[in-house]
C-alpha cells in the first residue's frame, strides 16, 4: 500500500469563496420553498376535535387516583 504525496485537509475545498456563496445561496432558496408550503397548509388546517375517553377506562383512572383528559 502506497501512500499518496498529496495530502487533502477536511476543510479544503477546491471552489473559489464566489462559487461557495452562490452555492450557499441556491440552497436557500430550495428550503425556503417547502417551508412556505407547509406553513400555508398549516394555516389552512382545521381545529382538531377533543379526545373521547370511554367511562370504562374513566372509571379504571378514578380507581387508580388518576386524572385522564376529558374529565
Amino acid at each position: 500500500m502506497t501512500l499518496s504525496t498529496t495530502s487533502r485537509f477536511a476543510y479544503d475545498d477546491a471552489s473559489t469563496p464566489a462559487e461557495m456563496s452562490a452555492d450557499c445561496l441556491a440552497v436557500q432558496a430550495a428550503l425556503v420553498r417547502p417551508v412556505r408550503v407547509a406553513a400555508v397548509e398549516l394555516a389552512q388546517e382545521q381545529g382538531k376535535r377533543g379526545i373521547e375517553v370511554p367511562e370504562a377506562a374513566v372509571r379504571l383512572a378514578r380507581a387508580l387516583h388518576l386524572q385522564l383528559d376529558g374529565e
